[in-house]
């Protein structure tokens, strides 16, 4: 695990848990060993995070009193509850959990009114059963995006031919109960849309196309415009 998603993972749980915390209970959170967990609480705390206690008595994080609380429309909280409870129909279960968790920590620093608004929110949304989930893993298309790597992959268009070939990831959607991957193809010196169902290998071969992204996504914007008014 990254160090910054450990230390992340870390303050998340001293927010949500009941304090003090042991470390016991934290290391089992974050899964990492006590003398992982200890350096960790040191880390936080040289970065200026106010962590009481110690081993064995247990932490509670204190927070900055200068700091504003957060604070949110009752159609805000509507909005964020609505989008977080969507999730479910995209059929991917990380991008799930990391929403639910999201919400959590925010209810978590909501004053007590407006976190009992969100325990009682009224919108819903509901839709047709999501496809079955991809083969190819939805965790490598989303670092490959996020970190300009390249991938080596098998493709079955939806005419059943196949190929391989080196794409360069630029962004995902997810549009009627599809997952979809945008890239720029180096075999056809193109953007193409792939089916993530299509994608039957993926890996990284070790290349990256940073810092084309940003302007590869502004190019393929470009062109949609011009074609839409065309």
């Amino acid at each position: 695990m990254a160090r910054t998603d450990r230390l992340m993972r870390l303050m998340d749980a001293l927010r949500r848990l009941p304090a003090p915390v042991t470390a016991a209970r934290l290391a089992s959170e974050t899964d990492v060993s006590r003398r992982q967990l200890y350096r960790d609480i040191a880390t936080l705390r040289a970065g200026g995070a106010l962590i009481d206690g110690e081993a064995g008595v247990g932490y509670t994080l204190t927070e900055d009193p200068a700091l504003p609380p957060q604070s949110f429309s009752r159609l805000e909280i509507e909005a964020l509850v609505l989008a977080v409870g969507d999730l479910h129909q995209i059929g991917d279960a990380d991008l799930e959990a990391a929403g639910r968790s999201a919400l959590a920590r925010i209810i978590a620093t909501l004053p007590d009114g407006q976190s009992r608004q969100a325990l009682h929110t009224v919108l819903r949304s509901f839709h047709a059963p999501s496809a079955a989930a991809p083969a190819v893993d939805t965790a490598l298309l989303r670092r490959a995006c996020w970190e300009e790597l390249a991938l080596d992959v098998r493709y079955r268009d939806l005419g059943g031919r196949v190929t391989e070939r080196e794409i360069w990831p630029l962004g995902i959607s997810y549009s009627e109960g599809r997952l979809k991957l945008l890239v720029w193809c180096c075999l056809r010196q193109d953007w193409r849309i792939f089916h993530a169902s299509g994608i039957e290998r993926a890996s990284l071969n070790g290349r990256s196309f940073r810092p084309r992204r940003v302007s590869l996504l502004r190019d393929y914007a470009t062109r949609q415009i011009s074609a839409g008014q065309g």
